[in-house]
């Protein structure tokens, strides 16, 4: 079923809700730009392995609404516990991807283990502790990375979409990449889905903010995964730093994988998480 819950501060945002009630829930949070389709093929994997699985589209994402305020990591921690607590998730696994994953790691630690609704979570290509070069971690990216997002975005939205997509994102620019241009149609067509302020704003949310607390407070096991030719979010300083920071953390680095590889290594991913989940 795909069904509305209004927030709080009055937002809709759109979520899924497929399989038997009583399954053990899996909830999924998408990246920046994307929307919850960017999880068909863990949600439908997962739904075939006997789970309950979940995912919503970010606000100002998909199908959620196009509102011009709350866009960072607290609003949208906030969201996704309105999407639990509407559905009353309980023993859930949290996994986010890029953005999602400060999702993940902002409402485990602000909302989900308060509430003892969380058993699991899974971290895959992840932003936190923080993307920005700082005194605090640096390693980061400069400032002018992030101003050079935005400025691509606000220039031509739908040309900037296209070049991440077909360049960068997958690794389709590495030389002898297996381009598939079916999967740039989708990733495009789930940007322009949603508003550009959500977009433009959430390029601020995803890159400043430090997590580290976040990501200390979590306690339950976390599977932290990334690619070591993620040429988005740079693994020594996201997925290494996250699985020294996290009290509970089991770290794969998958060589020559991109930022897209849960979509295009699909099958390797989606085996290794649910051993996880399973263990």
């Amino acid at each position: 079923m795909s069904n509305f819950v209004t927030t709080a501060d009055g937002v809709d945002i759109f979520y899924k809700d497929w399989g038997s009630k009583d399954a053990q829930p899996i909830m999924f949070h998408h990246g920046w730009p994307l929307s919850s389709d960017d999880w068909d093929a863990q949600m439908l994997f997962f739904l075939s392995k006997g789970y309950r699985v979940v995912a919503h589209d970010r606000r100002g994402h998909g199908r959620s609404a196009q509102v011009d305020v709350g866009h960072d990591m607290a609003h949208y921690a906030a969201d996704a516990a309105a999407v639990v607590a509407h559905l009353d998730l309980n023993n859930a696994i949290h996994i986010g991807h890029s953005t999602g994953g400060g999702e993940v790691a902002a409402y485990v630690a602000r909302h989900g283990l308060t509430q003892g609704r969380v058993a699991k979570a899974v971290l895959v290509s992840a932003v936190p502790p923080i993307m920005l070069k700082t005194d605090r971690y640096p390693g980061g990216l400069p400032m002018d990375v992030f101003d050079g997002l935005r400025a691509g975005l606000a220039a031509n939205r739908a040309q900037f979409f296209r070049d991440v997509a077909a360049g960068p994102f997958y690794g389709f620019n590495r030389e002898g990449a297996d381009v598939k241009p079916a999967v740039i149609d989708n990733w495009w067509r789930q940007g322009m889905m949603g508003s550009a302020l959500a977009h433009h704003a959430g390029i601020k949310a995803f890159s400043e903010t430090d997590q580290t607390d976040d990501l200390k407070a979590i306690a339950v096991p976390t599977l932290v995964l990334h690619g070591d030719d993620d040429q988005v979010v740079p693994y020594k300083n996201a997925g290494v730093l996250q699985a020294e920071i996290l009290p509970n953390a089991t770290l794969k680095i998958y060589e020559g994988y991109s930022h897209g590889m849960l979509t295009v290594n699909a099958d390797i991913l989606n085996a290794d998480i649910l051993a996880f989940i399973q263990a």
